[in-house]
């Protein structure tokens, strides 16, 4: 992401509904771990998930390729670090945590990311991951963005199993919302990325929050979430 984005994103991401509910998802997940430990959050953008790993009682790392990033993750108190995400500075077996949200769309060498993943995680260790889904919703937001892809159920697997990870569970998000979003992105020209009017953000925010009780986690839906494990 550019740096114009990236900061955009500090400003709206603590109310916008998506950031919002995405950050409740790693909430509910880091709550079935339930053993804080080292974690490393890559591409971390402005922080707003290592915050969440913080609150949890992690020892969270912010890792990203953007100086901008970096340097907006260190104001707000969080230890942060400019690397790539391809070749990880950090030692093999050294971590029980990597988050990884929104991220590998964004690299050419997505494998070389998965095996460094894998890598830096101890065995058992845990990898949540997020990706775009589907390229029939590939539209000018994903280009604006500089997302490289989006997945498949069948290319997010191939891709995390042969970094050597198992995994444990694969889901839809934004399932409801698809329709609205396919539409609305066949005749847009740049990012999504902005400021939401109150009235629609909470209207958007009761639509997603209602997903979390109903069966459709495994119809089609905008992104993939997926936990897996290093044996």
């Amino acid at each position: 992401m550019e740096s114009d984005e990236i900061e955009l994103l500090a400003a709206v991401e603590p109310r916008h509904w998506w950031y919002r509910e995405r950050r409740d998802i790693v909430s509910r997940e880091l709550r079935r771990i339930n053993r804080p430990g080292r974690a490393l959050d890559i591409g971390a953008a402005a922080g707003g998930n290592t915050g969440v790993l913080r609150k949890h009682g992690w020892h969270a790392l912010a890792l990203d390729y953007s100086p901008t990033a970096v340097a907006l993750g260190r104001t707000r108190g969080i230890e942060a670090m400019r690397a790539d995400g391809r070749e990880l500075p950090l030692r093999s077996e050294a971590l029980d945590l990597v988050t990884a949200m929104d991220v590998l769309e964004h690299i050419e060498e997505d494998h070389l990311a998965a095996a460094e993943i894998c890598r830096v995680l101890k065995p058992g260790g845990t990898a949540l991951v997020s990706v775009p889904c589907d390229m029939a919703l590939w539209s000018a937001h994903d280009e604006a963005v500089g997302h490289v892809r989006r997945y498949s159920r069948a290319s997010l697997t191939d891709l995390i199993e042969k970094s050597g990870l198992v995994i444990d569970s694969m889901w839809s998000w934004n399932v409801l919302l698809r329709p609205v979003v396919k539409l609305h992105r066949g005749s847009s020209t740049e990012s999504d990325l902005g400021e939401v009017p109150r009235l629609q953000n909470a209207v958007l925010n009761t639509i997603i929050i209602t997903e979390r009780y109903l069966p459709v986690k495994s119809l089609p839906g905008v992104s993939i979430f997926v936990r897996a494990r290093r044996p």
